[in-house]
Formats: structure tokens, sequence, C-alpha cells
């Protein structure tokens, strides 16, 4: 299996925000999606978010899921907290938005 680059999302769902790590291509990898949903995630809003900036907020849970997704393609949630991740991330820091879902 080739070398899977980490990616992190703030996901913007109908329940609130949650903030991921992922080693899939891309957000919206069938096989990411297809997690989500069984999450009864099948709408969302998110931006891909600086990694640096995400290891710097979230030290010890950072380096714990990344050694979790370590030589895997898989998708964890890092923070669920929606008032912690809004605290910690601007609005005006985020890029373009992936939308999914109708």
């Amino acid at each position: 299996m080739p070398e899977s680059r980490m990616r992190a999302y703030l996901i913007f769902t109908g329940s609130g925000p949650i903030l991921v790590l992922s080693t899939y291509p891309k957000l919206t990898d069938d096989r990411l999606l297809a997690k989500l949903r069984y999450k009864g995630i099948d709408k969302f809003i998110a931006y891909q978010v600086d990694l640096d900036a995400v290891q710097h907020r979230y030290q010890e849970a950072f380096a714990n899921v990344a050694v979790d997704l370590s030589g895997a393609e898989d998708i964890r949630v890092l923070d669920f907290n929606g008032h912690q991740i809004m605290a910690n991330f601007s609005l005006d820091s985020l890029g373009d938005p992936i939308k999914f879902g109708s």
C-alpha cells in the first residue's frame, strides 16, 4: 500500500462540527463517505484545515490519533466539541468548502 498523507478536515454536520484526521486520498473518497454515512452523516460542508495548525492546537490527542492512523487508510475524530473547535480555528483561515449531499 502506498504511503498515505494525513489530512485534517473541519466537517459541519447536522449535529455540529467535528474535527477529523484522515489518510484517505480525498474527503469524497467512497470508503470515507461510507464510514460517515454509517455514523449518520450523509450531508456536510467541510474545509481542509492546515495540518500543522491542528497538530499545534491538539498536540497530545493529535499524536495519539496519528499513531492509530499510521499505515492505514481510515478516518478518526480528533474533536467533537463544537465550542472548542470554533475557539481553535478562525473561519477566515478556512479555504473553499467541500459540499456533499443534496
